[in-house]
């Protein structure tokens, strides 16, 4: 039994692996990662940055596809135990309201939140520039877009699992046209999923070294008693390139504009051969979570260097305790972040 509360659902046949005895972090890795390796179906080279959630008694995931010509696109995988997938031969057939096809340019790194009875994808796409697209499901076998929630330029968007404050709320990260050298998480509501305000900045990138280039979402944050537990990513720059990592912090559960605990130091970062080496090297980029309500088990699935998917698990305990025991809080962080 957690200390911790979870406000989720039970989840008995969540991925779970025992901590190793000689683990040093809170977080720790699936003995038998990489989970997807490179070409996972004919016509994809790789599969990673995506994201999954129960369904149905077992799971189901969008997946960033790379194709071997280059252009990324989602597809729709399923498993019985959240590890072993089958994936849909063809690309998600994304329709507009009318349900006409409406598929976008190209579309990558997608998350998957449930808010209410219906399940949103949310990606980022060529809206004449870098830009976020958004659509919806209740089947999975119709996928309606909804109208882009911003203009250029703008991606790692993520849904809150609830609405706050009779609002849907979205978190995202401003950027410019190309591979971002700078980025904050922002936060903005929604009465309706289509008109975006009350934009709020959450936090900035921190002088620690593997966060002092940029920060941007990840999975969708988790809802526990200290607050909206959200895994994030935090790059660095090296002589060799961009370093991703995955980072934690806390947020008010009434005002997630406002961070109340952010880990000073790392969860996770590239140090397995499948995190550093593959197409984009140095890469640790979490998409989605599951977690189980009765034991307060967490998995973390996330993208290795741009050419698998991996597995992380850690306990809602260990990964709050440890959070607030390294937390270091800046006047931006802790602030409404409205000015």
């Amino acid at each position: 039994m957690s200390n911790v509360k979870l406000y989720c659902d039970a989840l008995p046949n969540i991925p779970w692996q025992d901590k190793p005895a000689d683990a040093t972090m809170p977080v720790w890795r699936y003995d038998d990662n990489p989970i997807i390796r490179r070409n996972p179906l004919p016509g994809v080279a790789r599969i990673f940055n995506s994201a999954v959630m129960p369904y149905q008694g077992a799971y189901i995931g969008v997946f960033r596809g790379e194709q071997t010509n280059g252009i990324p696109f989602i597809y729709l995988g399923h498993s019985q135990d959240g590890i072993h997938w089958t994936f849909d031969a063809d690309k998600i057939p994304f329709v507009d309201e009318k349900g006409e096809p409406f598929m976008p340019p190209y579309a990558y790194d997608p998350r998957l939140v449930k808010v209410e009875d219906t399940y949103y994808i949310i990606w980022c796409q060529d809206f004449y520039g870098a830009s976020i697209g958004i659509a919806k499901t209740t089947d999975f076998k119709t996928f309606t877009r909804i109208e882009n929630p911003f203009v250029p330029f703008n991606r790692n968007a993520v849904l809150f699992p609830r609405k706050i404050g009779g609002m849907y709320t979205l978190l995202s990260r401003p950027s410019d046209s190309g591979h971002t050298p700078f980025g904050d998480i922002f936060l903005s509501q929604s009465p309706d999923m289509e008109f975006w305000g009350h934009h709020r900045h959450v936090m900035g990138k921190s002088g620690n070294w593997w966060e002092n280039v940029k920060i941007g979402g990840g999975a969708a944050p988790i809802e526990t008693s200290e607050g909206w537990l959200m895994f994030y990513h935090g790059v660095t720059g090296t002589c060799n390139g961009f370093v991703y990592s995955i980072g934690g912090a806390i947020l008010d559960r009434d005002e997630p504009s406002r961070v109340l605990y952010r880990c000073s130091t790392f969860l996770l970062t590239p140090e397995k051969d499948y995190e550093e080496r593959g197409f984009v090297p140095n890469v640790c980029f979490p998409c989605a979570t599951l977690q189980d309500a009765d034991t307060g088990r967490i998995a973390i699935y996330y993208g290795c260097a741009d050419s698998y998917v991996g597995l992380a698990f850690t306990t809602v305990d260990e990964v709050v305790d440890y959070i607030k025991a390294n937390s270091v809080t800046n006047e931006t962080d802790r602030e409404l972040g409205r000015r």
